[in-house]
């Protein structure tokens, strides 16, 4: 039965992310891809994985995917350019999925893939936490590469905040420090003016 879900859970798992990168509605495409998160997250419940499988559903489709879906929707791209060259570069990408596939089946060897090579998992008791043992795991053995992971991650935030606060002329800026030193009486202006006299209903009348 789990062989069964297995292929079930990866044909469309496949299927969609070959989707993701062929339909040509932007929508469709994020989509397909919160299609290929829930098969990928469906997998690692079979493989035991439940903490890996909710945060995959919980970070990247009930959050990152979200706002991916609302900045496309609000974006109106004009799809007609999107639709345009797809059938005349489709022999170029299709020559680009066959190379890293062969790049991917390289690396891993013949050693390294299939349902021989890589076995069941064992079934843990009640009280296992997988959890715990990822976290283990993560801090011992790949305490290092997980300091570099995250090194690389700071260098891009900086990356992508020095790139966005640099000065254009055809954008607005607001300096934080000149709008922290204002004081009421810069905002606010107190203008007295003479009061208007009334016109009695008599004067009214006559005139």
């Amino acid at each position: 039965m789990e062989s069964v879900l297995f292929y079930l859970f990866s044909a469309v798992l496949v299927g969609s992310a070959v989707a993701v990168v062929t339909v040509r509605n932007p929508v469709f495409a994020v989509l397909f891809l919160v299609l290929a998160f829930f098969t990928t997250a469906a997998i690692w419940l079979l493989l035991e994985a439940e903490f890996l499988a909710l945060v995959l559903i919980l970070v990247y489709v009930g959050a990152v995917m979200v706002l991916f879906l609302f900045v496309v929707m609000m974006l109106d791209i004009n799809l007609v350019p999107l639709r345009e060259g797809f059938i005349r570069f489709l022999p170029v990408a299709i020559l680009v999925a066959i190379v890293a596939f062969a790049e991917i089946a390289v690396v891993l060897g013949p050693q390294h893939f299939g349902l021989e090579q890589i076995p069941s998992p064992v079934a843990h008791a009640a009280d296992y936490s997988n959890t715990k043992e990822l976290g283990r795991i993560l801090y011992t053995s790949y305490a290092y590469p997980f300091e570099i992971a995250a090194l690389i991650l700071l260098v891009a935030i900086i990356a992508a905040i020095s790139l966005t606060l640099r000065r254009r002329p055809d954008t607005k800026y607001q300096n934080p420090a000149v709008q922290v030193e204002v004081k009421r009486n810069d905002r606010v202006r107190m203008v007295k003016m003479a009061a208007e006299k009334k016109v009695s209903h008599r004067e009214g009348a006559s005139s």
